[in-house]
């Protein structure tokens, strides 16, 4: 399927439907991504191409809010042609894409770094691709949520890149306009001694920075991690993050025990919970049915943690689309535990987060800049 670039829409930015440029070598691919966008209410397929080449050659004409760009190419890879597509169009959300290799998941995740948005891994072959009904919902989602997303923020005049989340903006929950207030919960008086973290779209740049700022809470106490993510992905993700943290951080095993000044990562395809076993609280692996279309899913962590820590255990949700963590994060603040949440202005997606802090869960939402400091306090026993 080759279709001719598409004219710009006369219509409103925030009106009109979400734009969609897919690169991709493979031309059955192109066609079936085509098929499944152009299947959608709310997108249009404004171009559809072979290489990274020809992609920067077009963006501008095109005009798309979103490209999905698969990361082997030939003339122009994916990884080669992002700061290229991105320079034209600073605005553009870009969504890597490709399959469960090793090198592509460093590529991938590196891209992240460059200023993709997100990315998804595509199965290992054609068939998987057409026959996988979680793969289809998964890439539409990702792509209708971040170019609404990228939208909203450029109808606010706000910039939009993959550093934005360190960057406080005006456009906060409690301050945009036809927002719902959030109510926030006073923090428990036991200071917490155990860090649960759960996290989506958006979630490896949002760890990079918090983990590289949290020695202090790191000398205190155990940090276990539930990103969505696929097998090999949280192997590189892991690794990034020990490199960052200068602490193990490790994707976590069935039976280890659960100790302070280590980082446990759920790893990619398995649920990870929390069990105690003669007094010592272990991880315990499932490799049971999806949560919350998830696996690993946050809620599963989040509960189980809840009932062997209790009043001790922080619960934070950071950036991502979804759900996945209210029920979880319930279950902690029920438990006499506590909740903080990233704030909707430096969220790639404020679905997660927004989710709680909207459920009145939370004892502050804030900035990714300010989770750090906040977290080196209350682990310190300043409650403030």
């Amino acid at each position: 399927m080759n279709l001719a670039v598409a004219t710009k829409s006369s219509s409103t930015t925030v009106g009109r439907h979400i734009r969609v440029m897919i690169v991709d070598d493979a031309v059955v691919v192109r066609g079936l991504f085509s098929r499944w966008v152009q299947a959608e209410p709310d997108l249009e397929v404004v171009a559809s191409l072979r290489t990274g080449r020809e992609a920067v050659n077009q963006v501008e004409r095109a005009d798309p809010d979103v490209v999905l760009l698969d990361v082997d190419m030939p003339e122009l890879d994916g990884i080669a042609a992002l700061p290229l597509l991105l320079k034209k169009k600073p605005d553009l959300v870009v969504i890597m894409a490709s399959t469960l290799t090793r090198r592509n998941a460093e590529i991938s995740l590196r891209a992240l770094a460059l200023g993709a948005a997100d990315y998804i891994p595509k199965p290992d072959n054609n068939r998987e691709v057409t026959a996988s009904i979680s793969f289809r919902r998964d890439l539409i989602e990702k792509i209708r949520q971040l170019g609404m997303n990228s939208k909203r923020l450029r109808s606010a005049n706000l910039p939009v890149d993959a550093m934005a989340a360190e960057r406080p903006s005006p456009l906060s929950p409690k301050l945009r306009a036809g927002a719902q207030p959030i109510v926030l919960r006073a923090p428990p008086a036991t200071p917490p001694r155990v860090l649960v973290i759960g996290s989506s779209t958006g979630g490896p740049q949002a760890l990079n920075i918090l983990i590289s700022k949290i020695g202090s809470v790191l000398e205190r106490a155990p940090v276990l991690i539930t990103q969505h993510m696929p097998p090999t992905f949280t192997t590189i993700l892991a690794e990034h993050l020990a490199r960052l943290a200068e602490r193990p951080v490790h994707e976590a095993d069935e039976g280890e025990e659960v100790v302070p000044g280590t980082i446990y990562l759920a790893p990619g395809g398995r649920h990870m919970a929390v069990t105690r076993r003669d007094g010592i609280a272990r991880i315990a692996l499932d490799d049971g049915p999806l949560v919350n279309f998830c696996k690993p899913a946050v809620d599963p962590l989040f509960a189980s943690a809840a009932k062997v820590w209790g009043t001790k255990l922080l619960g934070l949700v950071l950036t991502g689309m979804g759900s996945d963590g209210l029920r979880g994060s319930q279950a902690i603040a029920s438990a006499g535990g506590s909740i903080l949440a990233q704030d909707e202005a430096t969220s790639v997606v404020w679905g997660m987060p927004g989710q709680v802090a909207h459920a009145g869960l939370c004892s502050a939402v804030l900035p990714l800049s300010e989770i750090a400091p906040r977290l080196a306090r209350l682990f310190g026993g300043d409650k403030t």
